[in-house]
Parts: C-alpha cells; sequence; structure tokens
C-alpha cells in the first residue's frame, strides 16, 4: 500500500491546494479542509491518469479513506501486471 500513498497525497494536496495538508492512509476524505464532494472526482480521475487505471463508479462510492483508494490501486496494478 505505501507505494502510491506519497503520490495520492500530492494529488490531494494539489486538489485542494493545500500544501500542509495532512495527509496519511486513514485519513478520510471528508475531514480534509476545504474538502468538497467534487474533490473526489478530481482525485479519482488524476489517480486514473498518473497509475493508468479506471475506476468502476462502484468503487468510487466505496473509498472513505486516503487508504481506500491507494489499496484499491494496488489491486488494479497487480490485475493489470497478471
Amino acid at each position: 500500500m505505501a507505494a502510491a500513498l506519497p503520490e495520492i497525497t500530492a494529488i490531494v494536496r494539489e486538489v485542494l491546494r493545500c500544501n500542509a495538508c495532512e495527509v496519511t492512509a486513514t485519513t478520510r476524505f471528508e475531514e480534509l479542509a476545504n474538502w468538497d464532494p467534487m474533490d473526489l472526482v478530481a482525485i479519482v480521475a488524476e489517480s486514473e491518469c498518473r497509475f493508468n487505471i479506471q475506476f468502476e463508479l462502484v468503487e468510487i462510492d466505496r473509498l472513505t479513506t486516503v487508504g481506500d483508494l491507494v489499496r484499491m490501486i494496488a489491486v488494479k496494478q497487480a490485475l493489470f501486471a497478471a
């Protein structure tokens, strides 16, 4: 899981325009400073671009924490590599 965390942290900080935001695997998206639900769309879209993956809507609905997103990326990368 740790492999994608720094990249997701950077994406979250870029989307929220908050370089000082503390982002960990247990950070809940809704608890982030200046959070707007549309920010998740931007974070997912940027993640898809950077990791060359695609999420289904049902997967996006399950995202609660930064760690959830990191785990989903790892699963998708493992499936792609297989």
